[in-house]
């Protein structure tokens, strides 16, 4: 008799334990990989925990760089379509990251990481340029990240 076994394997199990040298100088850094859709949590150089995450529709909408996590918001309104923060409807979850986010020289707020109100958005290419995380995740990292923690995004 033959017998199959799956065995699940998380596609953020595979990234690096340890970063660059002139990252691992940060007391904490993440960093995002939108060619995986994987945000890795780093503290003193060392992975901590990773995430999937759900990134832009098209490429160019979640910026690519080095950025700075400036704001911690619980319960952030989603301003587009006047919704209350805490409402089930609100689109960014009960948890925001605010990003300062630089290009072509232009300063600019509007992108984050922050929770969903569509959980099954995540691992895929979906937002208008944040990061989305599953509500428990983004929980987890608000309650341990620093505003000024570095953030940097890949493909």
């Amino acid at each position: 008799m033959l017998a199959i076994f799956f065995i699940p394997v998380e596609a953020h199990a595979a990234q690096s334990a340890t970063l660059p040298a002139k990252y691992a100088k940060y007391e904490q850094f993440i960093v995002i990989d939108k060619s995986t859709n994987v945000l890795s949590f780093y503290e003193k150089g060392k992975l901590v925990k990773s995430f999937p995450v759900g990134t832009g529709r098209k490429k160019s909408y979640t910026p690519e760089g080095l950025f700075t996590i400036i704001e911690k918001i619980k319960n952030r309104p989603y301003y587009k379509e006047h919704i209350k923060g805490g409402d089930p409807k609100n689109p960014l979850g009960d948890r925001w990251l605010g990003l300062k986010v630089t290009i072509g020289g232009k300063v600019s707020y509007a992108y984050g990481i922050h929770g969903t109100n569509n959980e099954k958005s995540i691992g895929k290419y979906v937002s208008a340029g944040c990061i989305r995380m599953h509500n428990k995740d983004v929980r987890w990292l608000y309650d341990r990240i620093k505003t000024g923690t570095r953030v940097l995004i890949t493909k």
